[in-house]
């Protein structure tokens, strides 16, 4: 198995008043995170996605484990747990340098195509060749 791996370093923009990463910061952190799996390991930009398609979160799982501060280094990972037709649910989880869980859970993706006028929706399957890459990283 192959983990999707990203460090990143909290700032100051992260953190609130009492000096913790104020928990919606952590979300932002995993969509880039999985906008990064996806342009690196599935070479799938999401500036050309987002031309004619989209891989929108549907659903998300979150336990908080660890306070997370300024100037820490957490590592996020990211893999597969099951691939579907048009869909995929990854674990993911961010660690400190200290080895200790700050979050983990679970995240739902689905593969979609946006109509011309952007008013309809509709799944989509994975092509043959993105549905190999996805599989890299299964569990």
């Amino acid at each position: 198995m192959n983990y999707f791996i990203k460090e990143e370093q909290i700032r100051f923009r992260h953190t609130d008043f009492a000096g913790i990463v104020f928990y919606p910061r952590f979300l932002e952190m995993l969509n880039d995170l999985v906008e990064d799996w996806f342009d690196e390991a599935l070479e799938r930009p999401f500036s050309k996605i987002h031309e004619t398609n989209g891989i929108p979160t549907v659903d998300l799982k979150v336990q908080f484990k660890n306070a997370a501060r300024i100037g820490e280094v957490l590592t996020k990972k990211l893999w597969v747990k099951e691939l579907k037709n048009s869909s995929v649910i990854c674990g993911f989880h961010f660690i400190n340098q200290d080895d200790k869980m700050v979050l983990e859970g679970e995240v739902t993706l689905v593969n979609v195509v946006i109509s011309e006028d952007r008013k309809s929706i509709k799944s989509e399957a994975f092509n043959e060749e993105t549905a190999k890459r996805i599989t890299n990283y299964k569990l």
